[in-house]
């Protein structure tokens, strides 16, 4: 008996890639609302308690309003992709690859937040550093990041596509988020192990999918004996045996002569870059991944496939 899967926000950007990545499946039955009817609240609150595992694409006013919906069900398990419960006690933390028990805790868990976009590579690059005592937790941490525009939703897609838009953005890139306040920062800290907030500067390209996360570093401020070869080591092994995020060899990485943001449009993996001299003094961290792939749709299905084989 298949599986019954109710996207809610199944007309947004990440619902929409959620539902590519199902297309053809026989192990799900997707259960969906017209687009005609996506206000109708009866509609959903019914498809939404009929579901096996609701995913909630929506903002997260909408999102707490649909958790308040099946409130009173315990059989129907949540995705919610919004950031209204990443770092909610009760809820589990849907980044797998983030520790060796994490796909375990989503696989019995009942709520999952799917991580943001730039969290990802960030947590992926920071928490087995810290984890492995090279990283303190209190480094002030900086993490500076390039997003596809589809990672602002509709209204951005619109905005950056159609030249006749009233609030057209002809921008090749700019950044965003200069009060540093970002939402995403609190995630970033909590997930990353980290005692200060990072300091996130965030920014966008004139390209649909696809994103780079830096986190640069001084290895005068780590602790005695860091180097390159030793962070790199670290990261190795705590993703060694996994499909979805890879660790570059540094011989291949220090091949290269550029990072292509958009290198992994399309896919739903994470590559890991460290960067630097041996020697030298500065090391920087680098995760290439798409920003509704492993950002977001790819980690959904990823977050449900795992809920599914409880």
């Amino acid at each position: 008996m298949s599986a019954k899967i109710f996207i809610d926000g199944e007309h947004g950007t990440t619902g929409l890639q959620i539902r590519t990545r199902m297309a053809g499946r026989r192990d799900v039955t997707l259960l969906s609302i017209p687009e005609a009817e996506r206000r109708n609240a009866a509609m959903r609150e019914d498809l939404l308690n009929s579901a096996d595992i609701a995913i909630l694409c929506l903002p997260d006013e909408a999102s707490k309003e649909a958790v308040a919906m099946l409130s009173g069900n315990s059989r129907v398990r949540i995705i919610d992709t919004s950031t209204a419960y990443r770092v909610h006690p009760d809820w589990a933390y849907g980044f797998a690859e983030m520790d060796k028990a994490q796909a375990d805790r989503i696989r019995s868990a009942r709520h999952v937040a799917n991580p943001g976009c730039y969290p990802t590579g960030a947590i992926g690059l920071v928490r087995p550093l810290v984890m492995a005592g090279l990283l303190p937790e209190t480094y002030p941490v900086s993490v500076n990041a390039v997003s596809g525009y589809t990672g602002g939703g509709k209204q951005m897609i619109a905005q950056m596509e159609q030249a006749d838009h009233p609030e057209h953005i002809d921008a090749p890139h700019f950044l965003y988020g200069l009060t540093l306040k970002h939402k995403h920062v609190p995630e970033m800290q909590m997930h990353g192990k980290l005692a200060r907030a990072p300091l996130f500067s965030p920014s966008v390209g004139k390209f649909p999918q696809g994103m780079i996360v830096q986190v640069p570093l001084f290895l005068a401020d780590l602790p005695k004996g860091t180097t390159i070869e030793s962070l790199h080591a670290a990261l190795t092994a705590h993703y060694a045996g996994q499909d979805i995020v890879s660790v570059m060899p540094l011989a291949d990485s220090a091949k290269l002569a550029r990072v292509n943001a958009v290198e992994l449009a399309g896919k739903d993996t994470m590559q890991l870059f460290v960067f630097g001299t041996p020697g030298g003094d500065h090391v920087n961290l680098v995760a290439l991944l798409d920003n509704l792939g492993k950002g977001a749709s790819g980690a959904a299905v990823q977050n449900m496939d795992l809920m599914l084989s409880a």
